[in-house]
């Protein structure tokens, strides 16, 4: 059988700072993220399941994104979880709930490595993440490649 790929695409909006950066996203900016997810996988030959002819139901891969991703991200501030910004956090909080502490700098690159190993861990084991691909701006993007990252 045939190894088939499936894409779904995602939009949130989340704001952002890079502590320490030597240029403007030190400070305090937003972006609409366009975020791309491809899956691959055999398709379900089990003409008795309601999944037959699919490798995944792009429904169950919406669920998946959402619960782990979007949910969470949109429409939140991330920073990276240091003693500097701590203060920030807290005067923050007292005025706004979705504000998300990370343990890397929330670069388009750290984030979308992340999200890659978030999303696999909720895939089913005849489905495989093969491609991420992140859109911070419409003009650039990161792109994970499960190729690229073989252990």
């Amino acid at each position: 059988m045939a190894k088939i790929r499936l894409t779904k695409e995602f939009t949130f909006e989340m704001a952002h700072a890079l502590e320490n950066y030597d240029g403007a996203c030190s400070h305090i900016h937003g972006h609409s993220y366009h975020f791309y997810v491809t899956v691959a996988g055999e398709p379900n030959q089990d003409e008795t399941s309601p999944k037959y002819g699919m490798v995944m139901d792009f429904g169950d891969l919406k669920r998946i994104v959402n619960n782990v991703i979007i949910d969470r991200y949109d429409h939140a501030f991330i920073v990276r979880a240091t003693q500097a910004n701590e203060k920030l956090c807290q005067e923050m909080r007292d005025h706004y709930k979705k504000i998300e502490r990370v343990d890397y700098q929330p670069t388009c690159e750290n984030m979308i490595s992340y999200f890659a190993e978030a999303i696999s861990e909720q895939l089913p084991s005849s489905v495989e993440l093969v491609e991420l691909k992140l859109y911070e701006t419409a003009s650039s993007c990161a792109q994970w490649c499960a190729l690229d990252n073989k252990k």
